[in-house]
């Protein structure tokens, strides 16, 4: 072999290295796998254990090559070693480059016309290089272009090729066993564009204090999602999501043994209690869609729209994600803002960003949602626009990696009910209540609301989370005692991998919405309700996971005559 190619060999492994994903050979590398909690593999057909790993196995290795796709590095074979931009005539390989494509055509580029000459390669990546090149010599022999090749040239890559036909064959073995694991994968999948996400909540729960713990026994509910999630082009998501429970709220009493919750007050509610269908019956609890255009991420929602969908509620860890999930805070008012349950239903909101990042502010984006809860009504005073709706606009920026800021408002319209009714229902029932005391919450006929609020997430560390929020609420009604104003705040701090990898401890303290001097309201006062939370969440597993947990309300009805009241959980949730 001529010492020009012999020394590209030795001195240049990338040479050969870069033309791995042109050649028929695949790089394989070892296989493992791990938990994607945003996006699980579906399934829906019980299959054993030995199967689902070998799906998930086989999904992994196909996302992992797949990924050099995805990050622009398919090559493509060029005829001059000038065009590419990261190779100049003063580096000490140029020479070499230059004789390898002109007598061989061994080397591609990239689409962005780069070579990358100084990335590492493992041994089998220059083994598929070294296969490259031979399979190019050999179109060369077969030809009648041999001349090009000379006999030292030949015994060299035989001496190559002997040297590396370990790790040839144990690609080859690799690249045939992925290819049957496709096979299979794709003989017995769901769909080519939905996978499914479903999520089961079991949860034993008491109440205890005074007339509320009387009122009150133990009691075992439940609560299932199935989210098919759909894309057509890899970057958008349709969610299709069945739901089904039978949750309800705990009977929260005053000192007369009146059931303040039937009377609209919603302190203490847990998450896994919100949109519950009562006796397990099945419904369509989430319709919406999510497309980037441009720059710009668009959403819409054609049923069970939600604020917090959408737009960035800033309390990792206690918020998890799925608005009211199974791996958060146990409660409502821990969970996020009282300001994104204002409404809900159908609609469309967009983020767009305001800048690339840099500089102190970091990256910026606005934030903007239209949601009504009887958009599918065609009655008048009802419909998308005449009936009950909420509009969101939402500033959002970062102070460096640390710190997540948002500025809310949210401008709103309810012809009677309750304020906090995240749209669930456009009749006002009692089922639709989320958050916050019967002043706060109840309205006596049509109102329009204006909301403000703020909210930040501070992570001091990767073990430390901090959030909080402020929202303030001005209700201009045309019922009776329907101009009014209400006050909610709160903080978390969270440690995250407490214990354990994956484990959360989090702790919570606030005052759910309220509002003072409403005389309307018999029995109620001016207290401030003050709720405690604190909560543990302990993975067993990938998919299983418990989270004991203790909310604790003063003050409820905002009546310190009152006892106070203490709600006890043991969540354990499944996700699959």
């Amino acid at each position: 072999m001529s010492n020009l190619l012999w020394k590209s060999l030795v001195v240049s492994p990338a040479v050969l290295g870069a033309t791995l994903l042109v050649s028929t050979t695949a790089i394989a590398a070892p296989s493992t796998t791990t938990e994607v909690s945003a996006a699980k593999q579906p399934g829906v057909t019980e299959v054993t254990q030995q199967s689902e790993t070998l799906a998930q196995t086989t999904i992994d290795q196909v996302n992992r090559y797949s990924n050099e796709g995805n990050q622009n590095n398919s090559q493509s074979q060029v005829t001059s070693v000038s065009q590419f931009s990261d190779v100049q005539p003063t580096d000490w390989a140029f020479q070499a480059l230059q004789s390898l494509v002109e007598r061989y055509g061994c080397i591609a580029g990239y689409p962005n016309s780069t070579y990358r000459g100084n990335r590492a390669l493992t041994r089998y990546e220059f083994a598929a290089g070294l296969n490259a090149c031979l399979d190019r010599v050999n179109e060369l022999i077969a030809t009648a272009t041999a001349d090009l090749v000379t006999k030292q040239d030949l015994a060299t890559l035989q001496r190559l090729q002997e040297e590396f036909s370990a790790e040839l064959a144990t690609l080859r073995g690799r690249v045939d066993s992925l290819e049957a694991r496709t096979a299979e994968l794709e003989a017995n999948q769901f769909s080519t564009t939905t996978k499914l996400v479903g999520e089961a909540v079991f949860a034993v729960s008491d109440a205890f204090g005074g007339n509320t713990g009387d009122a009150n026994n133990t009691v075992f509910q439940d609560r299932v999602r199935l989210d098919l999630q759909t894309s057509f082009t890899g970057r958008d998501v349709l969610h299709t999501r069945l739901a089904a429970g039978n949750a309800q709220a705990f009977s929260l009493r005053d000192n007369a043994n009146n059931d303040l919750t039937a009377l609209g007050d919603a302190e203490g509610r847990q998450t896994f209690q919100v949109g519950s269908t009562g006796n397990n019956g099945v419904r369509i609890d989430r319709l919406t869609y999510e497309v980037p255009i441009g720059p710009a991420q668009v959403y819409l929602a054609a049923s069970g729209g939600r604020h917090s969908q959408y737009a960035a509620v800033n309390n990792p860890y206690f918020f998890d994600g799925t608005d009211d999930g199974g791996n958060g805070a146990l409660s409502t008012f821990a969970s996020e803002s009282p300001i994104y349950r204002i409404g809900g239903g159908a609609g469309i909101a967009i983020n767009l960003p305001l800048g690339k990042g840099g500089g102190i502010l970091g990256r910026t984006s606005i934030t903007g949602g239209y949601l009504a809860s009887e958009a599918n009504t065609p009655v008048l005073g009802t419909g998308l626009t005449e009936g009950n709706y909420a509009a969101l606009g939402q500033l959002n920026f970062s102070v460096g990696d640390r710190l997540a800021l948002a500025a809310t408002y949210v401008h709103g319209y309810s012809a009677g009910g309750f304020l906090f009714d995240s749209g669930s229902t456009s009749d006002g029932t009692l089922g639709s209540i989320t958050v916050g005391t019967r002043q706060a919450n109840t309205l006596q006929g049509g109102a329009s609301t204006n909301s403000y609020g703020v909210s930040a997430a501070f992570r001091p560390s990767d073990k430390l989370s901090i959030s909080g929020f402020i929202s303030y609420h001005d209700i201009t009604g045309f019922g009776a005692g329907d101009d009014y104003n209400a006050w909610s705040y709160g903080a978390g701090v969270a440690l995250v991998d407490f214990g354990k990898q994956g484990n959360v401890l989090g702790l919570f303290a606030g005052v759910e919405p309220y509002s003072r001097n409403r005389p309307i309201f018999a029995g109620t006062g001016n207290d401030v309700p003050y709720h405690f939370e604190g909560f543990y969440k302990y993975r067993v597993s990938d998919n299983v996971s418990i989270t004991p947990g203790v909310i604790w309300l003063t003050s409820p009805d905002q009546n310190s005559d009152n006892d106070d009241a203490f709600i006890g959980t043991l969540r354990t949730t499944f996700t699959f």
